[in-house]
């Protein structure tokens, strides 16, 4: 492929780039430790990676970490999987998200929005009286540093108390979206054993209420080791016997106060299915994401105390979590809760302009839709205050760079656009968002500080200008601790070092260019990342084969050039049935209600067997290879199929619709 584009499609003004967070870190950064003074971001940038321990203790110092107890030195053991970061530091995440609190106390921390659009603000004064109440709670009911507390929640402030709280106790956090049936819930939480659950009884979503209250029955059944249950009323209903009520535990008038935890300590799960078995439990630390998340936010994304930052997101995904760390920055952050498209596709456009949003982030997705729907966002709303559009998800394609830059032009703003790229097992980004770098259409701006992105060949060669696996050559604080019930740390391993020793391969094709920014091409693997939520095959076959009339199935995910994402169920049927109407549709309620409304597929289609290899595994990403069009001698190794006769009928699905 080619990367020439010799002219940006946006460049930042002088005064932005000198206004820049990171342009006054790398100031800082030379006077006190030896950075380059010159050479602008890509010399930062090497030297970020070439003196890491460096970087990163110049990060907490400009931040002003507050450590209760000093670290030793600021890399222990650099060696991937099990890098070890300020060893002997204790400190608590939560008590860095609410340090605006003693200054800003009658200023807004979270601006909530519902789908009237209508923003109701909680200051930093109750928010931080809101942990303190909750977390001195927690405590009564026993929790200690270590336990798992979930929350079964939209995103509204209570989710954003819990996590807080959980945190200040030392406990450890994990969350999934009320949208989520209980058996994905259950395949997630019963890892865990969380001994507090919050839940709601239902949310809106699309206009309509929904009621979950049989699905939060469904999970205090299945996981014995609650001791307690706390109920969130948003549809009104009382709390159900024998779990205790959000306000009565919220309503104390105390002062939070804060464990203060090894630096490597748990602060949440996250979950990320990969392409076998239960979806992946991440574990994360209080100090890699506090560090990590400090960098991405405050020198990345350029967030400071005037800013309000919103991002479309759902508990169920690392953007959420990525969001209420905006709060270590003293930014606002914006809560919506709702349909992206309600009442109108303009949704997100609305709530960014009641909001007064200065970064809005959202996915590709939706980027692509408004600019097929003939959305005109800045002649519709008033989005003067927004600097910087962002988005993830999925690669921004070129017409989307182009369409938002052109749209905001109109109006005579100068809009920074950034497409960022990471993953939920390091809950940030590797490459993207950078204040003071020109944007490229259809490219990344470039790798973010203190990560040394590279695309490898198979023989573990750099390559520049070619299409090449993304890998990172050294630690990031915020890359797993471990996964949870990983013993041996064999699934975490095989997960992201099997490929190249030492190096994390993170399952994304890239194009480094010769200017240093990044292109982002899709999964190298068969994860389907829909909407940036990756949902596992393995949960998908559980779920349809548990049919009677599906003998076996196979679901690949496809990323389409125009930014669309075509996501084909496969199925072969036991002798007798048919694919008619009737089946479609328990298909599809299957997938809805048991896993996640937004995995059903696009199509599904009838097929005369699945391929497997020899071994019996079915062969996903060779059959993605054949979809996308590649000939079948560079997609399959023909003598590791079991039936190699099975592939002539994707071969002519990929034809029909080329």
């Amino acid at each position: 492929m080619s990367t020439a584009n010799p002219q940006p499609l946006w460049q930042p003004d002088p005064q932005r780039i000198a206004q820049a967070r990171v342009t006054a870190f790398q100031s800082w950064a030379a006077a006190h430790h030896g950075a380059p003074a010159d050479g602008g971001y890509p010399a930062l940038h090497r030297w970020s990676v070439d003196h890491l321990d460096t970087f990163w203790k110049a990060v907490a110092e400009f931040f002003d970490v507050r450590f209760s107890t000093p670290y030793a030195r600021v890399l222990g053991d650099r060696s991937m999987p099990g890098a070890e970061w300020f060893p002997g530091a204790t400190l608590n995440y939560a008590e860095h998200a609410l340090r605006a609190a003693g200054s800003r106390a009658d200023e807004p921390a979270l601006l909530h929005v519902d789908e009237t659009h209508e923003p109701r603000p909680v200051t930093w004064a109750e928010l931080s009286r809101q942990v303190g109440s909750l977390a001195a709670a927690l405590r009564a009911l026993g929790v200690r540093p270590g336990d798992r507390v979930s929350g079964y929640l939209p995103n509204v402030p209570q989710a954003v108390v819990a996590l807080l709280a959980t945190a200040a106790v030392g406990a450890v956090w994990t969350s999934c979206a009320p949208d989520f049936g209980a058996r994905s819930v259950l395949d997630r939480f019963q890892q865990v054993e969380p001994v507090v659950l919050f839940t709601v009884d239902g949310y809106r979503y699309g206009g309509k209420e929904h009621d979950r209250r049989e699905t939060v029955a469904e999970l205090r059944s299945e996981l014995p080791t609650l001791r307690a249950v706390v109920h969130i009323p948003l549809l009104g209903t009382p709390a159900p016997e024998g779990a205790l009520d959000w306000a009565d535990l919220t309503a104390a008038d105390i002062e939070p106060e804060f464990e203060h935890v090894p630096f490597g300590h748990p602060l949440w799960v996250l979950y990320s299915s990969g392409t076998t078995g239960l979806p992946k439990a991440i574990v994360q630390s209080q100090g890699g994401i506090l560090v990590e998340h400090l960098k991405q936010l405050g020198l990345h994304c350029d967030l400071g105390p005037e800013d309000r930052f919103f991002w479309y997101t759902s508990t169920g995904w690392m953007m959420w979590n990525f969001l209420v760390s905006g709060l270590l920055t003293g930014t606002t952050i914006v809560l919506y809760d709702g349909s992206p498209g309600y009442p109108d596709i303009s949704a997100q456009w609305r709530v960014a302009e009641r909001t007064g949003a200065t970064l809005y982030g959202t996915s590709a997705a939706y980027v692509m839709a408004c600019r097929k729907a003939g959305v005109h966002p800045s002649r519709e709303f008033d989005l003067s205050r927004v600097q910087c559009v962002a988005t993830t998800g999925s690669p921004l394609p070129p017409d989307g760079f182009r369409w938002l830059h052109d749209e905001f032009a109109d109006s005579g703003a100068d809009l920074w656009i950034a497409s960022v790229s990471g993953g939920t097992d390091v809950c940030s980004c590797f490459a993207g968002a950078v204040p003071t770098l020109p944007v490229h259409t259809g490219e990344l701006q470039a790798p973010g500080l203190g990560t040394d992105l590279q695309a490898w060949d198979p023989q573990g060669n750099p390559v520049i200008e070619e299409v090449g696996e993304l890998v990172v050559t050294n630690p990031m604080p915020s890359m797993p601790t471990r996964f949870w019930n990983d013993p041996d740390g064999s699934r975490y391993h095989d997960s992201y070092f099997d490929t190249y020793p030492g190096v994390w391969r993170h399952g994304d094709w890239i194009t480094v260019t010769a200017r240093g920014s990044v292109v982002i091409h899709g999964r190298s693997d068969s994860t389907l990342n829909r909407q940036g939520v990756r949902m596992g095959s393995a949960d998908i076959y559980e779920v349809v084969e548990r049919l009677p009339e599906i003998r076996e199935s196979l679901v690949i995910g496809i990323e389409q050039p125009d930014g669309g994402y075509w996501m084909p169920l496969f199925v072969h049927l036991a002798p007798g049935a048919a694919l008619d109407e009737a089946l479609l549709n328990r298909i599809k309620q299957a997938i809805r209600e048991q896993l996640s409304p937004r995995h059903v597929p696009d199509e599904i289609i009838e097929v005369p067997g699945v391929p497997h290899t020899l071994t019996g595994k079915r062969i996903e990403v060779p059959v993605k290879r054949l979809l996308q069009g590649m000939p079948r001698e560079k997609a399959v190794n023909p003598g590791s199929i079991d039936n190699l006769d099975l592939l002539d009928f994707y071969e002519d699905l990929a034809r029909k619709r080329s």
